[in-house]
């Protein structure tokens, strides 16, 4: 069923959209950011890059930690563009085309290899956090402490 009041929502989207806007320094927005695929952002930059209040979408390329991790109280998404993703699982490793999309609740341990892919990362603030925590650290042995500060933890 579609509501009454959807195609003036919609209208209102299409004159107050942002197309392609790059967020930068962990700003929210406050209005809403459509990426088409045929178009680049301002700047000709490609990719999308956007944080919110509760969850912030990202377009990157490469892998994750080699090692399983888990977040206990963060839920994480991908989204395949291009290529493919190889996720494991503590029970099972599967991998992944373009077109899927992987859900990994909080509480699963998980890693992934992307050595090809473009993909959309859906994230939690905290998560954010995290990576951007482990990558400014130098030194691959303060990595435990750091997941166990944003409720995560390295399990091998």
């Amino acid at each position: 069923m579609i509501w009454p009041a959807w195609p003036a929502v919609r209208a209102e989207l299409q004159t107050e959209v942002a197309i392609g806007d790059r967020i930068g320094e962990r700003r929210a927005v406050a209005k809403p950011v459509i990426a088409f695929p045929d178009r680049a952002g301002p700047s000709g930059a490609e990719g999308i890059d956007v944080v919110g209040q509760s969850f912030s979408i990202q377009e990157w390329r490469g892998s994750g930690p080699s090692t399983l991790h888990i977040h206990y109280e963060d839920d994480e998404a991908w989204h395949v563009l291009e290529g493919s993703m190889r996720f494991r699982f503590a029970d099972r490793v599967i991998e992944v085309p373009a077109g899927s999309t992987v859900f990994v609740p909080a509480g699963v341990a998980h890693t992934y290899e992307a050595a090809d892919a473009r993909y959309l990362i859906i994230l939690t603030p905290r998560l954010r956090d995290l990576i951007a925590e482990l990558h400014q650290s130098p030194d691959p042995k303060a990595h435990g402490e750091i997941y166990r500060k944003y409720r995560s933890e390295l399990l091998e």
